[in-house]
């Protein structure tokens, strides 16, 4: 009976090693993984949210100039006639 109980904790150590490699491994993988899509993003010159949105800001501001401009030189040409 002793050695049966040895049989089995041994096939429960190996399995728990097992599972311990294969986490490892699963980590590995991942941050292989992310890594990689971090260098292809890199590469592709994509613009932060940042840098988006202080455009998107700018380009509101210059309509927002573009159509006071507008206004005025639609009132100026108007008081030229």
């Amino acid at each position: 009976m002793q050695t049966r109980n040895k049989v089995l904790d041994d096939i429960s150590q190996l399995m728990t090693n097992a599972m311990g490699v294969a986490q490892g491994a699963k980590q590995e993988a991942e941050t292989a993984m992310s890594s990689m899509v971090d260098r292809w993003l890199a590469d592709r010159d994509f613009v932060t949210r940042e840098e988006f949105d202080a455009v998107r800001v700018m380009a509101q501001k210059a309509r927002e100039e573009n159509e006071a401009l507008k206004a005025r030189l639609d009132a100026l040409e108007k008081g030229a006639t």
